[in-house]
Formats: C-alpha cells, sequence, structure tokens
C-alpha cells in the first residue's frame, strides 16, 4: 500500500513539474520572438524590408556591408535592423528562416533613416498588391534619408509611386518587365546602380555589395568604403564601376 502511494505521488509530482515546464517553454518562446533591438541615437537607423520569398543575396550583401560601419571609428555608423509584417519566422527563397525585429503593422518603429528593399519571390505580382506594405514604404519615404533596393525591389519603389520622377534600374534580366509595367519611368540599362537624388536602386545578386559599398563611400568617404570591403574580401574602386549617378 505503501509503494502504491509514493507512486501516485511522483506520478504527480512529475505532472505538476511538467506543466509547469511547457508553460516556460512556451514563455521562451514568446520572449525570442521579441528581441531587443539596441539603438544608438547618433547613428544611422537602416530597415531591412524582409518577407516570405525574400532573396538571400539581396538581403545579405548590404546587412553584411552597413552592420560592419559600426566597427568603424569616427563615423556615423549604421544600426541595422529588419522589418517585416509579422513578428512569426519568415522564409527566405532559399529556406533560411529569419526572425524580424520589428512588426510594421503593429510595432511603434523607430525613425527610418535608411530603408533597404531587398528583392523577393513575387516583387513582380502578388507583393504589389500588398497595400500594407506599400503604404508603408510610402510613410517612410516621407523623412527618410535614402531609398534603397536590390534586383526587383525596385518594382516595390516603382508600385508606390517613388521613382516617377527619377532615373533607376533593376535585375537585368527584368529590365523589360519593369520597363512594360511603369512606361513612365526612366530606366537605366547595362549598369550595377543608379543613384539619383534619396534614390538608389541597384542590379542586384552579389553586385549589392557594390551599391552597399557605393552609399558607404558617399557617406564615409573612399577610405571607410575601402576599408569595408577589405574586411569582406572585395576589391573596391568605384571609378571601375559601371554605375549612373544623377546630378542633382
Amino acid at each position: 500500500m505503501a509503494i502504491k502511494k509514493t507512486l501516485s505521488f511522483l506520478l504527480l509530482f512529475g505532472l505538476f513539474f511538467g506543466c509547469n515546464e511547457k508553460k516556460n517553454d512556451s514563455k521562451l518562446s514568446g520572449n525570442i520572438l521579441k528581441r531587443t533591438i539596441e539603438l544608438h541615437p547618433d547613428s544611422y537607423n537602416v530597415a531591412f524590408l524582409i518577407m516570405d520569398g525574400t532573396y538571400n543575396t539581396e538581403f545579405t550583401a548590404p546587412y553584411d556591408i552597413f552592420q560592419h560601419t559600426k566597427y568603424r571609428e569616427g563615423i556615423k555608423a549604421m544600426n541595422t535592423f529588419t522589418v517585416a509584417n509579422t513578428l512569426e519566422p519568415i522564409t527566405t527563397f532559399e529556406g533560411l528562416r529569419i526572425l524580424p525585429d520589428f512588426n510594421y503593422l503593429s510595432d511603434s518603429l523607430p525613425p527610418i533613416d535608411i530603408l533597404v528593399i531587398p528583392s523577393a519571390e513575387h516583387h513582380l505580382d502578388t507583393d504589389l498588391k500588398d497595400t500594407a506594405m506599400l503604404n508603408f514604404v510610402k510613410r517612410v519615404d516621407k523623412n527618410a534619408i535614402f531609398m534603397t533596393s536590390h534586383c526587383d525591389g525596385a518594382f516595390v519603389l516603382a508600385k508606390a509611386g517613388l521613382l516617377d520622377k527619377v532615373t533607376s534600374t533593376t535585375f537585368p534580366s527584368d529590365i523589360a518587365k519593369y520597363k512594360k509595367m511603369f512606361p513612365s519611368l526612366k530606366v537605366k540599362d547595362s549598369i550595377l546602380f543608379v543613384h539619383d537624388g534619396k534614390y538608389i536602386t541597384s542590379a542586384g545578386g552579389a553586385k549589392s555589395f557594390e551599391a552597399s559599398l557605393y552609399l558607404c563611400e558617399y557617406l564615409y568617404g573612399k577610405e571607410v568604403a575601402k576599408s569595408l570591403a577589405k574586411g569582406l574580401v572585395i576589391n573596391w574602386d568605384l571609378n571601375l564601376i559601371p554605375k549612373a549617378i544623377i546630378p542633382q
């Protein structure tokens, strides 16, 4: 009888603490989804707009370049963070899962100085019908210092009506579609990026590094850009880059 009572007690003990353990796991999971981002007021706030289907390279190339600015002394470095329409993990085209830092639909976002729009799988079709996303881009544009895109991210800027008065470019194979969808735009071909006013649009792919290094050279000077490039084993010489810089 004593053995039965002991076994019953151990069973209840296990169930009680087992349930508590699961609750703690759930709480931990919630904390992971809401990360704390340290933002410094004397830095540029750089937001990366990500969503399901975002292409790795167009996201990671500029992120690497910009994030590394905080390891350079004597400059106004960049605070890099991601924004999406959720805090749940998004899945890139290549299958990488990323936890967004902010939900632009519900969170209070810090001021965004530079918005980066990497290319995503549906930037030529369904994403262009996402009015909440397009309205977010328009809101950011009002106060941003720079609006940048890589590859087909230019389609988002164009659909938001932000490239109507400037020259832009996009992924080489999609130039024809870009011109057909937005026939009134001024479009450059056979170059890696265009800088016109506050807008920098790039061909994307691995050349997203070049467009990002250009912005760093524009903001910080040639030596800082070369230093950032060297850290990523990139030979950087702006004079050798096919580009269009539109005089203001």
